[in-house]
């Protein structure tokens, strides 16, 4: 007889133990939802703790192959569907059988979703060739049937632009896009305690005015921004064991944004204008990171691009960002545009460049 081989070695330490005890926390807590809710709908609802790399294919063979029997299917894409909103229509349609999508990103790992909801679909970004899909598909809490290997075929055609007819019992069904509110584990409020956004009662007649928050103005007159203040103050809430911790949401990749190199070669003036410019951005958003691509081959090196002029007139750059929060990529363009120009040398002048403000 045999015996099993199981490394235990991640448990030897205790950043190791306590990891392996928050993953197995985690699993424990979405076993109770899991057979009449999507494993990427909570995923992408609860988002306090990063499954991607070995622990998401982890929990996807746990709870979606070995506990609830989906049937898989996978491929390295051979060509891509841009268009993943136009995806997530059609699959929803699929009301016969529940669908997980698990694209493994070469820059951000593992991503899992619901392929019948857009706002989780996009979170895949552009799509690339060669790089590992794997659909799961089943039907909850009941047997896995054939049509759920079909249906996960079918859905890896999709992805890589095939046409396809669908069955008609993968269409019919009561498997269909529920509309949640992303929590990210929020916890109850302790009886007896006000909610930290109550509204204050107003004030009686001939009493005093309630005393009004100053911290919207503040932030208005310090940032110099034309915002203007709304009408309605609320206190800032103040923090106890009750107050849930802040959302941020998934973490996702914007798609791919091209930038026209005009200058008559992408020199080293204009290496050191898109450096500075990236410092200026990560400055402002250091949890945002920026990737750079030329000719659909990721630059780790920005100082490559001018190496033997490699990139001249007419040539594209292209880049994306990637986060939680992502903001002022539209700006990041516009001076990555500039950067790209004959007009380099503006940004050239000073140490760190306070760009986004």
């Amino acid at each position: 007889m045999g015996k099993e081989s199981i490394n235990l070695e991640v448990l030897s330490t205790r950043a190791g133990f306590n990891s392996a005890v928050r993953h197995m926390n985690k699993t424990i807590e979405m076993l109770g939802d899991l057979g009449t809710n999507n494993l990427g709908d909570l995923l992408y609802k609860m988002d306090d703790e990063d499954f991607s790399g070995e622990s998401g294919v982890l929990l996807l063979r746990m709870l979606l192959v070995d506990k609830l029997g989906y049937k898989t299917a996978s491929a390295n894409l051979d060509s891509v569907n841009p268009e993943l909103p136009a995806l997530a229509q059609e699959f929803a349609k699929w009301k016969g059988v529940d669908l997980v999508a698990a694209y493994h990103h070469p820059d951000l790992g593992l991503l899992i979703a619901n392929p019948k909801v857009a706002d989780e679909l996009i979170q895949f970004g552009m799509l690339r060739n060669r790089e590992l899909l794997v659909i799961y598909a089943g039907k909850g809490n009941t047997s896995a049937d054939e049509s759920c290997q079909k249906a996960a075929e079918l859905a890896v055609s999709l992805f890589e632009g095939g046409k396809i007819k669908v069955p008609q019992e993968i269409l019919n069904g009561s498997f269909t896009v529920r509309k949640f509110i992303k929590t990210g584990r929020v916890k109850k409020p302790v009886s007896g305690r006000k909610s930290v956004t109550e509204k204050p009662a107003p004030a009686k007649a001939g009493g005093k005015k309630p005393v009004r928050a100053k911290g919207s103005e503040a932030m208005a007159g310090s940032s110099g921004s034309t915002v203007e203040p709304i009408e309605t103050r609320i206190a800032p809430p103040v923090v106890t064991a009750a107050t849930p911790p802040v959302f941020r949401g998934p973490v996702r990749m914007t798609p791919l944004y091209s930038v026209a190199v005009s200058n008559e070669l992408f020199h080293n003036g204009n290496v050191e204008a898109w450096k500075r410019i990236i410092d200026s951005y990560n400055d402002k958003y250091p949890d945002l990171k920026v990737y750079i691509y030329y000719e659909g081959e990721r630059i780790y090196n920005i100082n490559s691009l001018f190496k033997w002029g490699k990139v001249k007139h007419g040539s594209s750059i292209q880049f994306a960002v990637s986060g939680y929060d992502i903001k002022d990529v539209a700006k990041l363009q516009r001076y990555l545009i500039q950067g790209a120009s004959h007009r380099f040398e503006v940004f050239l002048h000073g140490y760190m460049l306070k760009l986004f403000g």
